[in-house]
């Protein structure tokens, strides 16, 4: 996916494509596409933070502190999770310190915002698991989306109140 496509202001792109290289490596080395994927929205976000953090420091310790902060929404730390891989691992992978790692991912979550089922970062088989992603609310009562007709379903996946996981995974 070209930085054009994730919405990265021109001066940044080159920056950031060399923290994405890395990312992607690591993802089709380690873990998998989808990885990939929300770990390039992480750094494209961080490019358009004003002022971005990625015109300093060092692109390895970008890229493995976003795949990091990815992993944490995702549970990739988690041994019964799949892919898994342990901080350790991720690091060793990666070329960085693991604490060094930690404490990126950690000033990630922290200048984002990011918290544990962080839509955008969130994996299409978690969404699909977790039950809050799918409450709304219909004539004062909260539902499972999941229990509604077809068309209302529909609505409400154009409106975003729901995940539209054919669109994710069409990504």
């Amino acid at each position: 996916m070209p930085c054009e496509d994730l919405q990265i202001p021109a001066a940044l792109r080159g920056r950031a494509q060399q923290i994405i290289d890395v990312t992607d490596m690591a993802c089709r080395e380690h873990l998998d596409d989808e990885y990939g994927l929300l770990t390039r929205r992480l750094v494209a976000r961080l490019a358009r933070k004003r002022p971005s953090p990625l015109v300093r420091g060092d692109a390895r310790i970008w890229a493995a502190g976003a795949i990091y902060a990815v992993g944490q929404v995702n549970f990739l730390f988690d041994r019964t999770q799949t892919p898994h891989l342990t901080a350790k691992q991720l690091a060793e992978a990666l070329g960085v310190v693991q604490t060094t790692m930690a404490n990126k991912a950690g000033i990630i979550n922290r200048m984002l915002g990011i918290g544990i089922f962080e839509p955008e970062l969130t994996r299409a088989a978690m969404i699909e698991q977790h039950p809050m992603a799918w409450l709304v609310e219909v004539d004062g009562f909260i539902v499972d989306a999941r229990t509604l007709p077809a068309e209302l379903q529909d609505e409400a996946r154009r409106r975003g109140l729901i995940p539209d996981l054919e669109a994710r995974r069409a990504a």
